[in-house]
């Protein structure tokens, strides 16, 4: 396993639900996920094994390292998803059901920037790592449906800030967030990306004179739908304490003239899959 792809699924959870309580920020096991009520600092940490493509398009899959590092420390929740950082600095009062999340995001896009195992891939050469700096802004509902269940709604902006794709990725979403037992929740979410030109010409476009056949985007737009459904248990008596199990699901159908790039087409799929499963401690 190449040190990038290492990386990349450290503390990986890629969940793509959308809200602060919601988009990549996956419950905790051993406690409620976001949204649902708790008070004071807690950190989760977990590790596990799980499986993702290749590269976003591919229809490899390869094994990674994966896990979770969310938490609340002075009032300012956090979540690592991959090698991103969501934060919400708005304090929401005890009783409230409503929730006002707001803060900045950090992400690092490893995509196409080492070893690719389809070589029509691998020879249309490596990708600039992206670093891409933005904000998310959401909202949740406290009881809605039952009193200890949360919908959530949520939109996060990225702009690249390395030279990379040069362009935005804008993704809201709407998860839903509900205990099934007195020790476990589960999370399902639906999410949309759209990016701009820059981002659709850096990872579909093929130049002629390579071994797939030449493709050009015709500017941004839709270019992917993804679902998700987070499952966590409390192994312990205390919520958010101690050990726990965690497992996330992720389907991603790729849109339009995205899943048409031969890239897809040809060397990869439109739909892609993610799954992720370990243990985790709470304190």
């Amino acid at each position: 396993m190449s040190v990038r792809h290492t990386l990349s699924a450290i503390l990986a959870l890629a969940c793509a639900s959308p809200a602060f309580a919601q988009q990549g920020r996956p419950a905790g096991p051993g406690g409620p996920p976001p949204g649902v009520m708790s008070d004071g600092d807690r950190v989760t940490v977990g590790f596990g094994l799980g499986a993702s493509a290749d590269y976003e398009g591919s229809d490899d899959y390869r094994l990674q390292p994966g896990g979770i590092f969310q938490g609340k420390v002075a009032g300012v929740d956090f979540q690592m998803r991959g090698l991103n950082l969501y934060t919400d600095f708005v304090p929401d009062p005890k009783d409230s059901k409503l929730r006002l999340v707001l803060g900045p995001v950090v992400q690092v896009r490893f995509d196409r920037t080492g070893e690719i195992k389809d070589p029509r891939v691998a020879a249309l050469g490596d990708r600039k790592t992206a670093i891409e700096l933005g904000a998310t802004a959401g909202i949740g509902l406290r009881g809605f449906l039952i009193p200890p269940a949360s919908l959530n709604f949520d939109v996060t902006y990225l702009k690249d800030v390395n030279g990379a794709h040069r362009s935005y990725v804008l993704s809201p979403g709407v998860s839903l967030n509900s205990p099934v037992t007195r020790s476990s929740f589960a999370r399902l979410g639906v999410s949309a990306d759209f990016v701009g030109e820059g981002y659709a010409k850096t990872y579909f476009d093929v130049a002629p004179g390579n071994l797939l056949a030449p493709y050009a985007t015709s500017g941004g737009g839709l270019k992917s739908i993804t679902t998700s459904l987070l499952y966590t248990y409390d192994l312990g008596g205390k919520p958010r304490e101690g050990w726990g199990l965690f497992g996330l699901a992720n389907y991603k159908a790729l849109q339009g003239q995205f899943a048409r790039s031969p890239i897809v087409r040809d060397a990869g799929s439109a739909s892609q899959f993610f799954a992720v499963a370990g243990i985790s401690y709470s304190f």
